[in-house]
């Protein structure tokens, strides 16, 4: 079969792998489509994410959905047929943080497309059948894949506890920044502040219904953002930009006592903040770890037309279009907002 493999930093190449069978309690999975995610973009730009590195060929792509062809022994959970979005986090469930409802901070987690578990961006998936989520028919293989930063921004959402008639700031407007402005709105923010350095981003999320949408590079966002607030500051900041400025940003658009919570990552892997804002502000941080427990949420939220996240799939390539695909990301060509490869 085909399969894209990441040699190193900006070095992919279609190759092949030998088609994969479904051992006990696993469902082969021909992929449809899968999403290029910032950390994909992450081990492209720069051959690793933080300490993990590549050092030897990956197959990228861990945001993915596809069809069921072929069952292991003992499944139960999915037929053939079912089309599937794919969770790619492996917890050991036998941990302290598994068995505490925490499957996403699990000490022995596996993670495919992260080294060195090979991911989506191949024609075929085994996959263990408990982590397969059937979707309806009327929800495309592309919405599918999307579903993973649906939940990875439910997840983002659910962390500061929003409240009814809350003030929220989202900085960065890729795909899961959109998703989490929609959510915010959905979950009772009165008002919803976005930024990010992308004009035409900008665009699309004044489209989507920010009450206000700001080019750092255009506009002193801290300064726009408190004075739309009369000062006080938003209740909760959203930093998923992954810059090395939004985390400061945060804290300074967010109320005393207010709430940031940290989605993107950054390739320096650090996270700089002036301490004496944030201690006097009472800041509380909390870092989003991946996802836990949201896919039939986020199925539920998008087969009810509940969020609309199609849209957001602006450009599409096939498997065999895979270095332009990536290059296309990685330039950041107008008008982009989520590149789906579909097969």
């Amino acid at each position: 079969m085909k399969a894209a493999f990441l040699y190193g930093a900006r070095d992919v190449r279609l190759g092949t792998q030998p088609d994969p069978r479904p051992g006990p309690g696993e469902a082969l999975v021909k992929v449809r489509a899968v999403g290029i995610c910032g950390t994909d973009i992450h081990y492209y730009r720069d051959g690793h994410v933080g300490p993990t590195k590549i050092v030897e060929p990956l197959v990228m792509g861990h945001e993915f959905a596809g069809e069921v062809v072929e069952l292991g022994p003992g499944v139960t959970e999915v037929k053939v047929g079912d089309r599937v979005a794919v969770d790619p986090a492996m917890s050991c469930d036998r941990c302290e943080s598994c068995l505490n409802g925490y499957p996403n901070l699990c000490f022995y987690p596996k993670f495919v497309g992260t080294p060195p578990y090979h991911g989506g961006l191949r024609e075929y998936v085994t996959h263990p059948a408990h982590l397969l989520f059937p979707f309806p028919q009327e929800l495309t293989f592309v919405e599918g894949a999307l579903l993973e930063m649906l939940g990875v921004a439910i997840h983002s959402i659910d962390l500061p506890r929003l409240k009814l008639a809350d003030t929220v700031a989202v900085l960065g407007c890729g795909p899961i920044g959109l998703l989490i402005a929609d959510l915010a709105r959905r979950a009772g923010a009165i008002k919803v502040y976005c930024t990010d350095i992308l004009p035409w981003r900008v665009q699309v999320a004044k489209a989507r219904g920010a009450d206000l949408a700001l080019n750092p590079n255009e506009t002193d966002v801290v300064a726009e953002i408190m004075e739309a607030t009369h000062g006080r500051g938003v209740d909760v900041a959203f930093d998923v930009a992954g810059a090395l400025e939004t985390p400061q940003q945060a804290v300074d658009v967010v109320k005393p006592g207010g709430k940031v919570v940290i989605t993107g990552i950054n390739a320096e892997d650090r996270i700089p903040l002036r301490a004496t804002e944030a201690r006097r502000k009472g800041v509380t941080i909390r870092m989003v770890r991946r996802m836990k427990h949201v896919y039939p949420r986020a199925i539920a939220l998008v087969s009810n037309r509940v969020v609309e996240i199609a849209s957001l799939a602006t450009h599409r390539y096939s498997l065999d279009q895979i270095v332009e695909a990536f290059r296309a990301v990685d330039e950041q060509v107008p008008g982009m907002v989520k590149v789906v490869v579909e097969m």
